[in-house]
């Protein structure tokens, strides 16, 4: 497929960023989108101001694609937050807000790019989970349960979508040095990666790889899978 056209979401930085880069590298037009700009803008992406949690702004930003390039090829849902707290001090609000961008975000955001897949009859669309819903990591109640959702979402949309050539599949990483790891004790850290089986840290490099083998033309027979990354 030649250059093909590629959202991100929360793509401004970290991981985001990252997967711009990289798929920038492999000659596709990649949109992204952020609740705030870019510092500056890069040679083959397009960036859209716009909060996943907002519909209005999701519809307008797809719909500026589609009139733009007639085709939408892969969506990686990467716009995520966080918390990491006991359960017991953990306040509605800040449940709300995961909940709203983890989840709610998602379901826009593969609502309205699934619709214009079907158009084509081909789609890839990639989300982030975490390895935090499969460890039951202590002090991520809300966070892990919020991207357990999305892993539900990711395999029910596989069944629904399937029949239009569309795949949903997801990625959980592991630790990555990004703003939320560095936000979390050293110690908590080390303790997950001393529960994978290859006991590193992981790098941005090793989400990207995940995901290039889902949005493979050739994984049209790969869908409603949660790729965990370190070994569980």
């Amino acid at each position: 497929m030649s250059n093909p056209v590629t959202v991100i979401t929360g793509s401004r930085k970290g991981i985001g960023r990252f997967l711009a880069d990289h798929y920038r590298a492999k000659c596709h037009t990649v949109v992204g989108c952020s609740r705030q700009a870019i510092p500056e803008p890069m040679d083959g992406y397009e960036h859209f101001c716009a909060d996943v949690t907002d519909e209005q702004a999701v519809k307008a930003m797809m719909s500026a694609v589609w009139e733009k390039h007639g085709r939408l090829d892969h969506i990686i849902n990467n716009a995520g937050i966080a918390a990491t707290e006991h359960f017991l001090l953990t306040n509605t609000q800040t449940a709300r807000r995961i909940y709203d961008t983890n989840v709610i975000g998602s379901i826009i955001v593969c609502r309205e790019a699934a619709r214009l897949m079907k158009k084509r009859g081909y789609g890839r669309i990639v989300n982030l989970s975490t390895i935090a819903t499969s460890l039951h990591l202590a002090g991520e109640a809300v966070y892990a349960s919020s991207k357990a959702a999305v892993e539900s979402l990711t395999r029910i949309l596989a069944r629904e979508l399937g029949g239009f050539g569309i795949t949903v599949n997801a990625v959980g990483p592991t630790p990555v040095d990004t703003d939320l790891i560095r936000a979390m004790p050293q110690q908590a850290v080390q303790a997950v990666i001393d529960r994978q089986s290859i006991r590193r840290p992981g790098v941005c490099g090793d989400i990207a790889h995940a995901i290039d083998f889902f949005l493979d033309p050739a994984s049209d027979f790969v869908t409603g899978q949660v790729l965990y990354l370190g070994g569980f």
